[in-house]
């Protein structure tokens, strides 16, 4: 069997984990232990994240002609790429805290809803909290309507203007 073929299941895997992808980061992950890429797996997988390590050669042939072909500058040295098609922060989020405690693990870039973004990007990305956390402090932000009915009637029984 030609190396072609042998290669050819593996660029379509990459191309469907792509396909449909909000976010895909791409790290170096040299220098970890196996037991932090245990907890790493663990950490990703819990929140949906695929990460699998790849040839770089492999992921260059799978992203052509979409938007995650932009990552490949930074396909050089041992990459694992991290893919989410339902958070867009997720994957950058859960790395970089990661790397707080395994310094050895460094995000080299992303592309997050069909934008490039570099290094220093994805460390900004990796600051927004996730969708639900966000929903969670507008839906907290705002008063319930029985809360700010008793509100008003107590403004009322203290002689207070309901305006106020």
């Amino acid at each position: 069997m030609a190396k072609v073929e042998l290669k050819q299941p593996i660029v379509s895997e990459i191309k469907e984990l792509l396909d449909g992808a909000e976010t895909a980061v791409v790290v170096d992950y040299r220098g970890i232990t196996v037991a932090q890429d245990t907890e790493l797996r663990k950490k990703l997988r819990e929140a949906g994240v695929s990460y699998k390590v790849y040839k770089n050669t492999m992921i260059r042939f799978a992203a052509q002609g979409t938007a995650f072909e932009a990552l490949g500058p930074n396909l050089e040295g041992p990459t694992a790429i991290a893919v989410s098609k339902t958070d867009a922060t997720a994957p950058a989020r859960i790395l970089a805290e990661f790397a707080k405690t395994a310094p050895a693990l460094e995000i080299k870039g992303g592309v997050v809803e069909g934008v490039y973004y570099d290094a220093k990007g994805m460390e900004k990305i990796a600051g927004i909290p996730s969708r639900e956390i966000l929903l969670g402090k507008l839906l907290g932000s705002i008063q319930s309507p029985i809360t700010n009915f008793a509100r008003v009637l107590k403004q009322i029984a203290d002689g207070q203007s309901a305006e106020a």
